[in-house]
């Protein structure tokens, strides 16, 4: 049928902005999965039967014809999303200045292990997170949705968050001004103070507020912050101690991310992958800036 490999690509390219529908509540994995499956049999059934009962020339019903010929462009989509690189949406603006609202980014399927589609039980084990990982991981308090933040410390580590500095295993991590950085959130301009921090030899930048508190429990008391951590009194210091098989992740924007200082420390077996580069930004591309599309994550 002539307008098969048009129906093909529009398949292709909307498993690859699967981006769009983060927060979602759809197990596109599975989703995808079946429909691998579905157009398997029927391509099997076609191949190997329909095809040698029907008379030369005559096309296929089109209930089977379109399973039928999309099928290997939706396997190659699933074999790749599943264990090479997934494309993935920011949400919101947790990630600034790095990443902002309306990135698309790829995220490397292979570098924490492989995992089994859909179950996304580790079946090899490739590697384990840095400091300084950009991650994408099932948040641990809303295990249907994907979080994305940087990983500041590892299993075994103390870290101190002060004055809005991070001590890390009793040596503190230098943040070096970098002026300003201003940016529109809700219809509000915002501005903010620009930091470089490094771990472990990884150089990114980070923002900050000018006169929000160092830490905020937000619901929580602050005689009971969340399990692991501990919250002084004195100078709203809190000081967590990372358990073996889990990992810290705050997110670049400090004072406006949820992260591990609110829901706790990330399992391994939540872990998604490393986020590796942007590919598309609409508004990049329609205002025809090309400031922020393929390009690498710091």
């Amino acid at each position: 049928m002539k307008y098969l490999p048009s129906l093909a690509l529009a398949v292709l390219v909307a498993l690859a902005m699967r981006g769009v529908f983060t927060g979602a509540p759809v197990n596109f994995p599975l989703l995808l999965l079946l429909a691998v499956i579905v157009c398997g049999v029927a391509w099997t059934w076609d191949r190997f039967w329909l095809a040698k009962t029907r008379p030369a020339g005559e096309l296929a019903h089109w209930g089977v014809e379109v399973p039928a010929s999309i099928f290997w462009v939706l396997l190659i989509v699933f074999v790749l999303r599943s264990f090479l690189a997934e494309p993935f949406r920011i949400p919101s603006s947790s990630m600034r200045p790095g990443l902002v609202t309306g990135d698309f980014i790829l995220v490397n399927k292979f570098s924490y292990g492989l995992r089994l589609p859909v179950l996304d039980t580790k079946v090899v084990d490739l590697g384990q997170p840095a400091r300084g990982d950009v991650v994408v991981f099932k948040a641990p308090h809303e295990p249907d949705k994907d979080y994305i933040k940087r990983v500041v410390a590892l299993p075994g580590d103390t870290l101190v968050y002060r004055d809005k500095k991070i001590t890390l295993n009793g040596t503190p991590v230098e943040q070096v001004p970098e002026g300003s950085y201003s940016y529109l959130e809700l219809g509000r301009f915002m501005t903010s103070l620009r930091f470089a921090e490094a771990l472990d030899g990884r150089r990114f930048s980070i923002i900050q507020d000018d006169g929000a508190p160092s830490y905020l429990p937000l619901q929580r008391s602050a005689q009971s912050p969340v399990p692991g951590c501990e919250l002084s009194d004195v100078d709203n210091s809190l000081v967590c101690k990372v358990p073996a098989g889990h990992y810290m992740v705050m997110g670049d924007n400090r004072d406006n991310s949820l992260d591990s200082r609110y829901w706790g420390f990330v399992p391994d077996s939540h872990l998604r992958g490393r986020a590796f580069f942007i590919w598309f930004n609409w508004e990049d591309v329609s205002s025809f800036a090309f400031k922020r599309v393929f390009r690498g994550i710091q």
